[in-house]
């Protein structure tokens, strides 16, 4: 389902700096756990941006920051939603069956939507209480779970650059139901004013193969840097 077409224009403030995943894993562990005792990493964007490699080189570099590797976890919301209608509204789910136990210190269990059976699956995912967790989808960043947010990001590209992702992994078929999945997006990010209320804005519009260890930054907060800063990694 990933992957939607995108034309309308995100924030991307100019060519931006590179930094580096290994700096921004220290940034998480520097700040605080706000979720129970889980730093809660949450990753925004529009459909086709690249958001689920960004989620995955983050979660690694996190996994790989202390010399005793911390407990990292990630859950896409796509896999929480039921079917093309729950948009947006899969919310209460997501808290119920992840972040509400997290939070009290319980592992959490969800289980995966089918996309091509068009159902939830019998069997739970159980992901114990992680020292990190990242949650990757629309509207993950939304303004209301940015106050238990260690970090929010909100990965952007050009348009042709989601367009031409959208083509390459869903086809011209998917196109009608992709578009309508684009535009509520759009309108989302608008009234929620997400990319204006998260910590970092990355871009991913840049051709040729990328050098996974980097991302290039285009907005957010002064202190969310391009050098590595951040306090001494810590698995707590």
């Amino acid at each position: 389902m990933r992957g939607a077409q995108q034309t309308g224009a995100m924030p991307i403030s100019g060519p931006g700096s590179l930094a580096t995943f290994a700096g921004l894993a220290r940034q998480v562990y520097a700040g605080p756990a706000r979720l129970g005792r889980v730093r809660l990493v949450v990753v925004d964007g529009p459909s086709g941006a690249g958001k689920s490699t960004f989620a995955e080189r983050l979660a690694a570099a996190c996994a790989a920051a202390v010399p005793t590797p911390p407990a990292v976890a990630v859950v896409h919301t796509d896999d929480l939603l039921d079917g093309w209608h729950d948009q947006f509204t899969f919310w209460p789910r997501l808290h119920e069956w992840v972040l509400g136990p997290l939070g009290a210190g319980r592992p959490a269990r969800y289980r995966r939507y089918d996309w091509v059976a068009g159902r939830f699956r019998d069997e739970w995912t159980v992901v114990d209480p992680p020292d990190v967790l990242v949650i990757e989808g629309v509207s993950a960043a939304r303004a209301a779970i940015r106050p238990a947010a260690t970090l929010s990001v909100f990965v952007t590209a050009a348009a042709p650059v989601r367009l031409a992702r959208s083509l390459a992994r869903d086809g011209a078929a998917m196109q009608p139901a992709l578009d309508r999945w684009r535009r509520a997006e759009e309108r989302f990010f608008t009234t929620d004013g997400t990319a204006a209320g998260v910590d970092l804005v990355v871009d991913t519009s840049a051709a040729g193969p990328a050098d996974p260890s980097t991302y290039r930054r285009v907005g957010g907060r002064a202190d969310v840097d391009a050098g590595g800063a951040g306090g001494a990694p810590s698995a707590r």
